[in-house]
């Protein structure tokens, strides 16, 4: 197999391409703390958290069966029980849960399933930014 030569022009647009395909997941992709998570939310959303919104949106159902609070408890500072299948839930709080909101990639895969099962669609930026932010109030 002979390999054709690229110009210089074409090496430069794929990297650049790359290099911004890198750049636009990295902050998400290597969030380590909820702060760093909110802080893609909010970027990605175009407007600050709004802790309230969060608080109620987590509290309220979003035209299923269940609301977040279902699950998690109306206040998840402690451990909550799956509304249908009883398996205990850790207490979703970052403050009670050190472990929670620090792989980017764990929390948008709950995020996703959760808001499907709760919404019926996935969250936008600015829902899952006002949760966390609410979350991240609650305090030991």
């Amino acid at each position: 197999m002979k390999l054709l030569p690229l110009h210089r022009s074409s090496v430069l647009a794929i990297l650049a391409t790359a290099g911004l395909a890198c750049a636009a997941i990295a902050p998400v992709a290597h969030a380590a703390t909820p702060m760093e998570q909110l802080a893609g939310y909010t970027a990605q959303a175009g407007s600050p958290a709004v802790p309230a919104r969060g608080q109620q949106f987590f509290n309220t159902r979003q035209g299923r069966e269940w609301s977040c609070g279902s699950c998690h408890g109306a206040l998840p500072t402690q451990a909550g029980k799956h509304a249908s299948t009883g398996k205990s839930i850790s207490a979703l709080a970052p403050a009670f849960n050190p472990e929670r909101f620090t792989d980017s990639a764990k929390t948008e895969k709950w995020f996703r399933r959760n808001c499907k099962d709760v919404a019926g669609r996935e969250c936008t930026a600015a829902e899952k930014a006002d949760v966390l932010s609410w979350l991240m109030t609650l305090k030991r």
